[in-house]
């Protein structure tokens, strides 16, 4: 196995976005929903206007320029080719920091607070707050190579990931993650202690409500979040924890059904007046549905869920941990019930604004909770 680390850049062929185009075009649509909201999914209105505009105002040139500002690089780790940003910070004496994306996401999530982590001072920041950001794409995720075997659930990626920061130097680590990033950051918190000097969250996945006694109103409004997910919003997990290769047939054949089956969640999401455009902007969002459409990715990484839903293990986090809780998360972490889990908790904040994918949506908010986190650790 070669540990040889290559520049990359993203340089999609022309071929690629002309069978793009093609297939919106000729994209066979069904018919609208009876209902005048998104309570059956993503609309049709919504979704042919979304399409349209992908296919003749979105500007992928100026949106891969865009990510092409980042330094980034390919290396083979245990036979998988990974795809990583990183970003060294010019100050002296700068954090690596290790940010993990999950799905429906990708490392375009991060392409708010790359430049703020790395360069404080170029953004109203001070030079001590500075990171050497490392940002991988999950395997089958982005440019990262699709595993050709059964086996990389979230612990091999935390391995691979925590191998990926030895082969760049970087001995001491801090690591950052929410959805599956939360659950690859949590097990490097538990395997890589002599190395990963502390992690921060914003999705508890490993943690459990303690029913014991009568909830509290925090309690309570998270208990509803739960079944409101379990009763309506969790069937795509049901599927791609299951079925990843079923689903993934559409997925991958129609840009159109890609794109509805992302932005759908992107509304359930995010902190929105009930829109997704209301966060994020049109082309944003297209960057990351981008980011699944070019290599195929809907069942590659729709099988992270198979792989992983049946490999939960008890972790031993000892590490010190922080987490930020942002109100209109899927699930809303509670103090209380992430204790028990990560009991060098040394870090909580509470949020009013922000949803499920928070470097995406309130970059400032998340950029500020990681410097606080981080400051003591130094």
């Amino acid at each position: 196995m070669s540990s040889e680390v290559r520049p990359f850049t993203i340089d999609v062929a022309d071929e690629v976005l002309d069978d793009l185009r093609s297939r919106l075009a000729n994209t066979r649509w069904p018919e609208s929903e009876p209902v005048d909201d998104w309570s059956q999914g993503t609309p049709l209105a919504y979704v042919q206007d979304l399409c349209a505009h992908w296919a003749d105002g979105y500007d992928w040139r100026d949106r891969e320029a865009r990510l092409n500002r980042f330094d980034q690089f390919t290396t083979e780790i245990d036979g998988l080719e990974l795809h990583f940003v990183h970003q060294r910070s010019p100050h002296e004496g700068a954090m690596p920091l290790l940010l993990t994306h999950g799905w429906p996401g990708s490392i375009v999530e991060f392409h708010k607070v790359i430049e703020p982590l790395v360069d404080p001072t170029a953004h109203g920041g001070d030079a001590g707050d500075a990171f050497h950001v490392v940002a991988p794409s999950l395997p089958g995720y982005g440019f990262s190579a699709k595993p050709a075997e059964t086996g990389w659930g979230v612990e091999r990626i935390a391995a691979a990931f925590a191998e990926l920061m030895a082969r760049l130097g970087h001995d001491r680590y801090i690591a950052q993650g929410g959805d599956w990033g939360s659950a690859v950051t949590s097990v490097i918190g538990a395997h890589d202690p002599d190395h990963c000097a502390g992690i921060h969250l914003t999705l508890a996945m490993g943690a459990r409500p303690d029913l014991d006694g009568e909830p509290t109103a925090q309690e309570e409004r998270v208990l509803e979040k739960m079944k409101y997910y379990a009763d309506w919003d969790s069937g795509y997990s049901k599927e791609q924890s299951t079925r990843p290769q079923t689903v993934g047939y559409g997925l991958v054949d129609s840009p159109a059904a890609q794109a509805a089956w992302i932005v759908e969640k992107f509304w359930a999401w995010t902190d929105n007046d009930g829109h997704p455009e209301d966060v994020l902007t049109r082309d944003e969002l297209l960057d990351n549905i981008m980011l699944y459409w070019i290599n195929g990715n809907g069942a590659s990484s729709a099988r992270l869920y198979w792989e992983s839903f049946s490999e939960r293990r008890e972790l031993d986090i000892g590490v010190p941990t922080g987490f930020a809780s942002f109100a209109e998360e899927i699930v809303p972490p509670v103090r209380s019930w992430v204790e028990p889990v990560y009991p060098n908790l040394v870090h909580w904040a509470e949020h009013d604004r922000g949803g499920h994918f928070a470097a995406f949506e309130v970059p400032e908010t998340f950029v500020s909770e990681v410097r606080t986190f981080v400051r003591p650790l130094r």
